[in-house]
């Protein structure tokens, strides 16, 4: 895992494609979507019904392995708003385990609307806005999701697509960032498509943040015209 600053605060970027803040002890993750597989199985797309299980697996080794005593999924936890009656009772009971576990905090996405109990628009802690999806209507410091964005790299001569996270400073440091996508079958958007860098306006320049076993790769997607 990671660490990088972002307005004012350490935080942890791990390759597993969450977020931890270790000043308030909490875990960022983004775009699970739960139950992915059985929506695709309804529609007569026959995909392997394990996705949930995964996803919740990597989710319990990352609040095993930081101690965060808080969990915050940015939105679209679950594919769509049925998504949590479909949950297997396997799956259901690993959800269970890790809500019972820890303080636990949906916010709404498209997909899943309120489709988790209690589910809230947004929530800001620590001077920073957490929702599903970037806003460009405000100017406070904020992480988000929604994009899945990805980002090609090279390496021993093969290109390779990997998450990332996305970030964005502005005239006076890093303002937003664009968790990658948690969720074990999510796919992924260009992290340099410009409905992702319009979302996340006004900046002054925009890089994917590619976390590695011990070292980050910060790697330029656009940049303010001078």
């Amino acid at each position: 895992m990671v660490p990088f600053s972002f307005s004012g605060e350490r935080m942890v970027l791990s390759p597993g494609r969450a977020l931890y803040w270790p000043r308030m002890e909490v875990l960022l993750v983004a775009d699970l979507h739960l139950e992915k597989a059985s929506f695709f199985a309804g529609t007569g797309q026959m995909l392997p019904p394990y996705d949930s299980r995964e996803t919740l697996t990597r989710l319990a080794d990352l609040i095993r392995r930081t101690g965060a005593r808080r969990v915050i999924a940015l939105g679209d936890s679950f594919h769509d708003d049925g998504g949590f009656e479909r949950l297997e009772p396997h799956a259901r009971g690993m959800l269970d385990a890790l809500v019972r576990t820890v303080d636990w905090t949906w916010i709404a996405g498209n997909h899943d609307g309120q489709g988790a109990a209690g589910a809230v628009d947004e929530l800001e802690i620590g001077g920073i806005v957490l929702r599903h999806c970037a806003s460009r209507s405000t100017g406070e410091p904020e992480i988000s999701g929604h994009f899945h964005p990805r980002v090609a790299v090279t390496a021993r001569g093969q290109r390779l697509a990997r998450p990332c996270a996305v970030l964005a400073e502005g005239a006076e440091g890093p303002s937003r960032l664009v968790l990658p996508a948690f969720g074990a079958l999510t796919g992924g958007m260009d992290a340099a498509d410009s409905a992702l860098i319009g979302a996340i306006q006004p900046a002054q320049q925009v890089d994917a943040l590619v976390p590695l076993d011990n070292r980050m790769v910060r790697l330029p997607l656009w940049r303010k015209a001078a």
